[in-house]
C-alpha cells in the first residue's frame, strides 16, 4: 500500500494505476470535490465515458458496485467502496471559461481543465482531449420534472472516501476542484493512495 498523497487546493495530479490496484480518494476536510479522468495506458485515445457508463450501468447515480466504462465500451474502473454515495458524471471540468461565465466578479482561474491538462501532459494527453470527468463527491441534483441541474455543496464529511478497482492499466488524472459552487465556496486538499 502506498503512502497517502496530497493534492493541494485548486491543483491536480496524474499517475499510472495498474490492473487490479485500488485507488482510494479521500476528502480529508469535507465538502471538497475531486475531478477524475481515466485513460487506457496502452492507448490514451480510449478514455472514460459518461454516456457509455450511463448506458451500461442503467443509472446516473453511480456508487458501490457500479463500473465506469470507456468510449470503446470496455469497463475501466469498478467502485468497490463508497462512504458518500453522491457523485456527478454530467458536468465537464471547470475552466477559465467556466469562471468567466459563472463567476464574473471573481478572479479567473484555469480550473480543473487547466490543472488536468498540465498533469496529464507528460503522458501525451492534451488538455483539449479532456472529456467529462467523474466528479467525486460533487452534489448535482437533477429535478425530475424540469431536468434542471443544481450545484450544491458536497455531502462528504472529513475522512469520507471512495475506492476504485482498476480493470485495465490506466493513466488517471485527479484534482482538488477549483470552482466556488462545487465546493461550498471554499477550497481544500484531496488525498489519495494506491493500494
Amino acid at each position: 500500500m502506498s503512502a497517502i498523497m496530497e493534492i493541494p487546493p485548486r491543483s491536480g495530479a496524474a499517475f499510472v494505476l495498474r490492473t487490479g490496484e485500488t485507488l482510494e480518494v479521500i476528502d480529508p476536510q469535507g465538502e471538497q470535490v475531486s475531478d477524475m479522468l481515466a485513460f487506457s495506458h496502452d492507448d490514451v485515445r480510449e478514455l472514460i465515458s459518461n454516456g457509455r457508463t450511463f448506458d451500461y450501468e442503467e443509472t446516473i447515480s453511480l456508487t458501490t458496485g457500479n463500473r465506469l466504462w470507456s468510449n470503446r465500451s470496455r469497463p475501466m474502473l469498478e467502485i468497490v467502496d463508497d462512504t458518500v454515495g453522491r457523485h456527478d458524471f454530467l458536468l465537464t471540468p471547470c475552466s477559465e471559461a467556466t469562471f468567466r461565465h459563472f463567476y464574473p466578479e471573481k478572479p479567473v482561474h484555469r480550473g480543473c481543465q487547466g490543472n488536468l491538462g498540465e498533469a496529464l501532459q507528460p503522458y501525451g494527453i492534451s488538455e483539449w482531449s479532456i472529456s467529462t470527468a467523474f466528479n467525486i463527491f460533487m452534489n448535482v441534483p437533477v429535478d425530475s420534472a424540469s431536468g434542471r441541474l443544481q450545484v450544491l455543496p458536497p455531502t462528504s464529511k472529513p475522512g469520507d472516501y471512495i475506492r476504485f478497482k482498476a480493470l485495465m492499466d490506466l493513466v488517471v488524472g485527479l484534482t482538488a476542484c477549483s470552482a466556488y459552487a462545487s465546493n461550498g465556496g471554499t477550497f481544500k486538499p484531496i488525498h489519495y493512495r494506491i493500494m
